[in-house]
């Protein structure tokens, strides 16, 4: 028998000053059964990094053809196409060529510093790919923050990140975690 994804709701109270986004989310997250808490929890940082009426969750581990998260415009076309982990470089080159922006957001430490070396210098014409190597142990920070029923506070300013649930916070340097440059 199959197991079933674990369904969490998480309230998102988002101040980006960097973007001049301040709002709420209400967001529903399907855990796949071989997701960690700090896989789930990368996803929504990037949810918050990216907020925007048009952004979703994407099938993500249940389908190897989606991204994890994705906003198109009013035509279809996809704007924003985002993966987690260590995708390989020819699943870079079909995001990239199917929407406007591509980011990746590896969150493994030392797995994502061997994984980054391999394929870094395949990526150089995919000028509308940013990824960000989250530092290690970030993911395992934030996945503490995990629960079933959530209610985060972002608030982003200068490539700053402060996350907190009222009782426990993560603070993430964004320009710092910026390995490849993109097209922000």
């Amino acid at each position: 028998m199959a197991l079933k994804s674990t369904v969490y709701k998480a309230n998102l109270q988002i101040a980006d000053m960097d973007r001049h986004h301040y709002q709420d989310h209400a967001v529903t997250i399907a855990r796949h059964p071989s997701e960690t808490d700090d896989r789930m929890m990368v996803r929504l940082l990037a949810f918050a990094l990216y907020a925007d009426e048009a952004l979703s969750f994407g099938k993500g581990l249940s389908d190897d053809e989606e991204p994890d998260l994705c906003a198109a415009d009013l035509t279809g076309a996809l704007d924003l196409w985002i993966d987690l982990g260590q995708p390989d470089e020819k699943r870079l080159r079909k995001a990239c060529s199917r929407a406007r922006q591509v980011v990746v957001f590896s969150y493994s430490g030392s797995g994502a510093d061997v994984w980054w070396e391999q394929i870094r210098n395949k990526l150089d014409r995919l000028t509308n790919l940013a990824v960000f190597k989250l530092p290690a142990g970030k993911a395992a920070e934030l996945g503490k923050l995990a629960q079933r029923s959530m209610q985060l506070q972002f608030t982003i300013q200068e490539q700053q990140v402060l996350l907190t649930d009222g009782q426990q916070s993560v603070e993430l340097d964004l320009a710092s975690a910026r390995c490849y440059p993109g097209n922000q």
